[in-house]
């Protein structure tokens, strides 16, 4: 999902852009961005792509024998 080739544009994950908080990016091209927002000249770089958190796992779903290997 991180390295697809369709990914939707946003300047957060442009080549040309450096987040510098949550809600702006410093651009080469345009200067001080939207986040969210996107360009003709985008390069998606998904090495600047955050993966979403993982839900919480609650221990009390679990049992001894979820975590045995015999039958």
């Amino acid at each position: 999902m991180l390295f697809r080739k369709d990914v939707e544009p946003c300047c957060s994950w442009c080549r040309s852009g450096t987040r510098i908080s949550q809600t702006e990016v410093a651009c080469l091209r345009r200067g001080i961005v939207s986040a969210g927002g996107s360009c003709g000249r985008f390069k998606y770089d998904p090495l600047k792509r955050e993966p979403p958190v993982p839900a919480p796992v609650d221990p009390d779903r679990f049992t001894q024998e979820d975590f045995s290997l015999e039958p």
